[in-house]
């Protein structure tokens, strides 16, 4: 029986192929070597002690559909969409080696005649007229007894949209996570055009065949061919939930201030686990009644835009009189905590 394992993902979900890959790493016989390939549709993935509100401009990831999606390794944010093919390999230790993985998927590129080459902590570039150009970037994780580096290609990913997604508004976020380092990129279709997924995917199992001297025969899974793995239904809905995506979050505060034609407003929160845990309000209104009562309630709730609107138009009850005002902060709180 081969000791190694491959699987292929046919979903495009980014949830379920990080709670596949979670599953089968958390699950694998120490003496196993495995190679997970898949990609995502359209999502934006952060390292496990990243600030999501820091690093992605999360209301236009709102208004185009694209998702968060928080892995359990390090590192900085990644824009994935069909033009990026990702890999991970594991392996129980001794015998992890990320320069073992990385050696296979340059031996991979050489094959398709791409001649890359590792670089700094985490990337593989490829040397261009320009300069180096970054083609991957990987992340890893290890435990006592195993470990893994998973890691992207860029194939032909819209690299615009990369900046869209990863470079936030100017809010005045003060964090503690770790800020994403933006290098300069190339997709693998300009340096070999037409240059397809299957074709890496081939590239990169057999390389791995071939550096271990073995074959294993390929496990396609997709949400209607789920691998059977104990607990997997638990840790799918725990990657999807906010509360792992979001939550997460290292503490960190966050200042919004805005001029309305009644008055300026000041409201700074710190944020701890995605909920608030302490408001502070500073106004010019001739009223600010209605804005100490929302400090008061905002504290202890949920770092969620429908949540802040929520308590804000309750307080139209208490104070009818600035019901207009109170719905303009409401309104103005819902676009900016995205």
């Amino acid at each position: 029986m081969s000791s190694l394992r491959l699987l292929i993902s046919d979903s495009h979900d980014p949830w379920f192929n990080l709670a596949v890959e979670e599953c089968i790493f958390r699950q694998m016989p120490a003496t196993q070597r495995v190679l997970f390939l898949w990609r995502n549709a359209d999502t934006v993935v952060i390292g496990r002690a990243q600030n999501p509100w820091k690093e992605c401009n999360t209301r236009r990831m709102e208004e185009d559909n694209v998702r968060l999606a928080r892995r359990s390794s390090g590192g900085g944010a990644v824009f994935h969409d069909l033009g990026n093919t990702c890999f991970t390999f594991m392996a129980g230790k001794p015998e992890y080696d990320k320069s073992v993985s990385t050696a296979i998927v340059i031996n991979a590129l050489a094959t398709l005649g791409i001649p890359a080459s590792a670089s700094g902590r985490n990337d593989l570039v490829v040397a261009t007229a320009e300069g180096d150009r970054k083609i991957s970037g990987s992340a890893y994780r290890e435990t006592m007894d195993r470990g893994f580096h998973h890691g992207t290609l860029l194939l032909n990913a819209d690299l615009s949209r990369l900046a869209n997604y990863l470079n936030p508004d100017k809010k005045k976020l003060q964090a503690k996570g770790i800020t994403s380092v933006r290098g300069r990129v190339a997709n693998l279709n300009d340096l070999s055009p037409g240059i397809t997924h299957a074709q890496v995917c081939e590239a990169v199992t057999q390389a791995f065949f071939d550096y271990y001297g073995e074959q294993a025969a390929a496990e396609v899974i997709s949400p209607d061919a789920a691998p059977d793995l104990p607990g997997f239904a638990e840790t799918f809905a725990r990657q999807s939930s906010w509360e792992w995506n979001f939550g997460q979050a290292p503490a960190f505060t966050h200042l919004l201030d805005e001029r309305f034609t009644w008055g300026g407003v000041e409201l700074h929160f710190d944020v701890e686990k995605g909920h608030i845990t302490r408001t502070q309000v500073f106004t010019d209104s001739l009223n600010p009644a209605p804005l100490e009562a929302l400090a008061n309630r905002l504290q202890g709730c949920v770092y969620r835009p429908e949540a802040l609107k929520q308590e804000c138009e309750t307080l139209i009850g208490d104070f009818p009189a600035q019901a207009a005002e109170l719905r303009q902060v409401a309104e103005w709180i819902a676009q900016v905590v995205r």
